[in-house]
């Protein structure tokens, strides 16, 4: 293939039939591309790549040398031993895009691979996949934060176009910022209302999330359309008391809430403060609550 041309037809392979590498690779199948080799080792995999993908599993050499395009949804920890042990091999790499599923890594974890010949990309979905039988259905009009060499960068946008989604351009340099600001968001979040329904169940709510769901539907539309400025709640409006009032009822009930607690308080009064919705005075006032200063 030259670099400048936009894919054809492609054979593909994917190196981890696991719940993103089999999504992705069923878009593509869906797209008119031909997946014709999977790796994948739990049982979970193998399942997957049967199912969704419609072929069984074999070894990493094997893919390769039966692809054209290469997809590597392997997770972050496997995947520079993984390209390393590509490359070493003399897998048949000339030629062949090769493409990771990675937000946190940019090119270079496959340079290994690249100086064999193999042509690089760095395609991340930006979206969370569970496995279930809807993660294909996710794929339509999302994200994906999107690495390539200038020549490539036409392959890239058409094979995201063609799995649904969008090509959002991130630089090499930035593809751990990107991530830990995805991961921020989604992780976090996850983290935060998990803790916030455990707490409501202390007290007796029996069902946390039919409370919280409006709420945090509201939340999300307000910070999204507006912003900062759609922020809400005692911090921006300087309520220091009742803020000490929540630090004090999370140290007695749950002390590792109340820590993140307050460094999200800070946080928040932080960039409050820089936006002009809250005032200095008020800034202070919630420093003593908080039992530390914004600006350190």
């Amino acid at each position: 293939m030259h670099a400048g041309d936009r894919p054809g037809r492609l054979a593909v392979g994917v190196l981890g039939a696991g719940k993103v590498g089999s999504a992705l690779g069923a878009a593509l199948a869906q797209a008119g591309h031909r997946v014709v080799a999977a790796s994948g080792v739990s049982d979970a995999s193998q399942r997957r790549a049967a199912e969704r993908l419609g072929v069984g599993t074999s070894g990493p050499e094997d893919v390769v040398a039966a692809a054209e395009l290469i997809l590597l949804a392997v997770p972050d920890d496997i995947l520079p031993g993984l390209v390393a042990g590509l490359a070493s091999t003399g897998a048949g790499l000339r030629g062949k895009l090769l493409a990771h599923t990675s937000g946190a890594y940019g090119l270079s974890v496959l340079d290994p691979a690249t100086r064999e010949g193999a042509l690089p990309l760095a395609l991340h979905p930006v979206m969370t996949f569970t496995g279930r039988d809807d993660d294909l259905n996710k794929l339509t009009g999302i994200s994906y934060g999107v690495t390539a060499p200038e020549p490539l960068r036409p392959i890239a946008e058409a094979l995201v176009i063609e799995m649904g989604g969008e090509p959002v351009w991130i630089a090499d340099a930035d593809r751990a910022l990107y991530h830990a600001a995805l991961a921020s968001a989604a992780n976090h979040m996850v983290t935060l209302i998990a803790e916030s329904s455990d707490l409501l169940h202390r007290i007796g709510v029996e069902h946390p999330g039919r409370m919280l769901g409006p709420l945090l539907g509201a939340a999300l539309d307000n910070v999204l359309r507006l912003g900062i400025a759609g922020l809400t709640g005692p911090v921006v409006r300087g309520d220091a008391g009742t803020v000490r009032k929540h630090v004090d009822a999370l140290i007695l009930t749950a002390p590792e809430a109340a820590d993140a607690y307050i460094a999200l308080a800070r946080l928040t009064a932080d960039r409050a403060l820089a936006a002009g919705l809250l005032k200095p005075e008020e800034a202070e006032r919630l420093l003593d609550a908080l039992g530390g200063n914004i600006w350190t």
